[in-house]
């Protein structure tokens, strides 16, 4: 039974590649013709690496404006003492004064803690859960779209708005120190608790780090919820049953079956999310205010900024010499740990992601 099974499996397989392939060619012969009509049909016997260039200069002349030439002039400056944003004035070459500012600043490396906090514990909680909440909404029917238009709301609404509005949950007031009046001390008080100073005078670093994580978790939850709820609907049903006449546990189908035929879209999701984690800069603003810091009392400030924060600290005037050039050395040093962790994930994807 369970070889006819893959037997037909093969056959629709075979069949829905012929399909593409046929479609694919028919689209290639159009767009052949329309060429040679307007008279553009010498590009077909120029060699295939040159026209497929041509093909792609509209969008490699998009990439390198936008993309490319930022990069390097960012590195370039970053290797300036002084740089004229307003004038483009050069004032000497440092090579690697700047980046040794930049690590020997206290700031930076708090900046990169409160970085790696927020990337290491909200990432992989809000993978575990958004792939949970797929598994429940694949296994219902009724109510379905209410729920997931409901978890994808916050990914279309301003991620400063939904900041403020988790600043306003967590402090009373937004930004001040009144943080008895707040929603989430009053929900204490009904559970038998005292109140929490979240984000006022008196907190501590945990507390105000505790009201970021739940922002990021709950705002990263609606993207990924529908990548792994797509995933999963996509899967064909001929596995389920297959492990079902094994006498597999939904437990151990779910290990089995689901995981490895999405882990593609789960790698996807741990790279693209720790990216942005890395980048964090919006909810910070938010949560905790335009400086990043909240006055903890006679003890001092507590610096929630992160690593983007830190770099745009530098460009509240750039017009002061070498803040811009602090700036790119800080961005770069930002580029460089993303690109090491993520070569890390891809070193691992290739041994444990099915394709």
């Amino acid at each position: 039974m369970m070889q006819k099974r893959q037997t037909r499996f093969r056959v629709k397989l075979a069949s829905a590649r012929w399909h593409v392939r046929n479609f694919s060619q028919s689209i290639g012969e159009g767009i052949k013709k329309g060429l040679m009509k307007i008279g553009l049909g010498f590009l077909f016997k120029l060699p295939p690496f040159i026209r497929a260039m041509i093909y792609l200069s509209p969008a490699l002349i998009v990439l390198g404006i936008f993309t490319f030439y930022p990069i390097f002039n960012s590195v370039f400056i970053s290797f300036l003492s002084q740089y004229n944003i307003y004038t483009g004035e050069i004032s000497g070459y440092t090579l690697f004064d700047n980046y040794l500012r930049v690590l020997s600043h206290r700031d930076f490396y708090q900046a990169v803690i409160n970085t790696a906090v927020i990337a290491f514990i909200s990432v992989p909680i809000t993978i575990i859960l958004s792939l949970a909440i797929s598994v429940a909404l694949a296994a219902i029917k009724p109510l379905k779209g209410l729920f997931q238009t409901v978890y994808f709301l916050p990914y279309v609404t301003n991620s400063i708005a939904l900041g403020l509005v988790f600043a306003y949950m967590f402090s009373g007031n937004i930004h001040t120190m009144h943080t008895q009046v707040s929603l989430a001390n009053a929900v204490l008080k009904w559970l038998g608790f005292g109140p929490i100073p979240w984000l006022g005078i008196g907190t501590i670093y945990w507390y105000a780090m505790s009201v970021v994580l739940l922002y990021t978790i709950w705002n990263g939850l609606a993207f990924k919820i529908i990548v792994f709820l797509t995933g999963i609907q996509s899967i064909d049903k001929q596995y389920y049953q297959a492990a079902q006449i094994d006498g597999a546990s939904k437990y151990r189908t779910f290990r089995r079956v689901t995981v490895p035929l999405i882990s593609p879209m789960i790698f996807y999701i741990l790279i693209t999310s720790l990216i942005g984690a890395f980048k964090t800069y919006s909810s910070v603003v938010a949560i905790i205010g335009v400086t990043g810091r909240i006055t903890s009392g006679s003890a001092g400030f507590i610096d929630m900024r992160t690593i983007v924060f830190y770099v745009y600290s530098f460009l509240e005037n750039p017009g002061q010499p070498g803040n811009l050039s602090l700036a790119a050395a800080a961005s770069i040093i930002l580029f460089v740990i993303i690109l090491f962790f993520t070569v890390i994930q891809l070193q691992v994807g290739k041994r444990r992601v099915h394709y």
